[in-house]
């Protein structure tokens, strides 16, 4: 081996992939581990198995009361049951006995991997046994009332916008829309990457997204109102329409707030300001109720949603854009300009392009927000078709009386934003890879 590969050999990173971790347990530490995980396992199947043996809901006869006949009820006896119970304090005491167990040996372990899975198995125990004595603890309050009120899983079923009958009919028309958009997804992408001479894995990504994108499309469009589904919709074409309109004014404002023209930057600021300062649901209600209808706009309400959350979106965007920009090095600037280029095309070439990739996990952090915030224009009044998944909610609570809604509303909103939360963490990990210290 000559110099070079022996010094090359000793500053590369060791690797430390799941096989190197597994070829460095003990006997003790992978039963350890296994434990753990059967515990888990032992208390979601068992949970799932009891519930299920006594159904999850019911059809009531359509003269019957709620107090006579709920379609909880069976859910409600699964919750009381003693076979739960049991379940419940089995999860218990195994959990604890794995839990002792990891903490009292992992000390003893001869190396760092076995004790990081003592460790782990150890932490994994403890979560079925909190788990499980919430349950416990809430077999002791009042059940039936509470699945009456939340729990008619049946409720989401019927008001999610698609029926069976009519997802199976539309299956040709979905598959179909969902083949176009994968085969465009993945056409755009080839030219891409043949332009950038990529490889191809961002050609499959890509057709699966299309494919996946183009299929959810399809049930979308067959979803009747209201639903939960037509809910989500809306609540993504009102958040992308508000961030497109917020994330490209917020960045020309970021660049006036920095000028050095007091008569440039003081008009910025003080939109910025305006609206960081009043909130949301006043623009909203100040716009839709009060400005719009006396200037004779003619603008819906719909419109007018998108526009007020794009304009608030923007003031937050700024303030994300400025600290972006205002991070870089005043090098980058000074450099640009020693090579003949004008202030705004070191802005444009060189600032912005460096600044955007450091402030994309918060920009994407402020969408999460803005999805969210949605929720508040349903004090425009909108038409049944336009509503967002509150408003959705809150219709059917009003027609049903039953609190379900609110539930199903919330799991619309964490059906868009958890993937949403992990793309942030995705990006944030690949941005955080890709910037280098001066020394690197």
């Amino acid at each position: 081996m000559t110099t070079a590969d022996a010094t090359a050999a000793a500053t590369t990173p060791p690797q430390r992939g799941w096989r190197y971790h597994l070829r460095h347990q003990t006997r003790w530490s992978r039963g350890h581990l296994l434990a753990g995980v059967a515990v888990n396992l032992f208390f979601f199947a068992g949970t799932i198995a009891v519930l299920s043996s006594y159904g999850w809901s019911r059809v009531c006869p359509p003269d019957a009361t709620r107090i006579e006949c709920s379609p909880s009820d069976p859910l409600a006896l699964g919750l009381q049951s003693a076979d739960l119970r049991l379940v419940l304090q089995i999860s218990i005491v195994l959990g604890a006995m794995v839990a002792l167990a990891g903490v009292f040996t992992y000390r003893r372990m001869p190396t760092r991997s076995a004790r990081e899975a003592v460790i782990n198995a150890a932490v994994l125990a403890t979560q079925p046994v909190f788990l499980a004595a919430l349950l416990l603890w809430f077999q002791g309050t009042d059940v039936d009332r509470f699945a009456r009120n939340f729990l008619n899983l049946s409720l989401i079923g019927r008001k999610a916008g698609v029926a069976w009958d009519d997802f199976m009919a539309e299956l040709p028309t979905i598959l179909g829309t969902s083949l176009v958009w994968g085969t465009v997804a993945a056409g755009l992408t080839a030219a891409y990457v043949y332009w950038r001479k990529l490889g191809r894995r961002p050609i499959v990504i890509a057709a699966i997204a299309g494919l996946a994108g183009g299929f959810i499309w399809g049930v979308v469009q067959i979803a009747k109102a209201p639903s939960f589904i037509k809910g989500m919709q809306n609540t993504l074409v009102l958040s992308g329409a508000g961030a497109a309109l917020g994330f490209g004014l917020g960045l020309v404002l970021a660049l006036f707030t920095m000028s050095k023209r007091a008569v440039v930057r003081t008009p910025a600021r003080i939109y910025i300001n305006f609206f960081r300062g009043t909130p949301l649901i006043w623009q909203i209600s100040f716009a839709g109720i009060g400005l719009v209808p006396a200037l004779r706009l003619g603008l819906d309400m719909y419109t007018i949603a998108i526009l007020v959350l794009g304009l608030n979106l923007a003031a937050y965007s700024a303030e994300v854009y400025r600290a972006g920009i205002q991070s870089l090095e005043r090098g980058q600037i000074e450099a640009a300009r020693t090579v003949g280029l004008t202030y705004f095309q070191s802005m444009r070439y060189v600032v912005v392009p460096q600044a955007i990739r450091r402030v994309i996990p918060p920009l994407l952090n402020e969408f999460v927000i803005l999805i969210k915030d949605t929720a508040l224009v349903s004090v425009l009044g909108l038409t049944v078709a336009e509503k967002e998944l509150l408003g959705i909610g809150r219709d059917i609570y009003q027609s049903t009386f039953d609190a379900t809604a609110w539930l199903g509303s919330a799991l619309g909103y964490l059906i868009i934003t958890i993937p949403m939360i992990r793309i942030v963490t995705i990006v944030e990990r690949r941005m955080r890879s890709g910037l280098t210290s001066v020394i690197g």
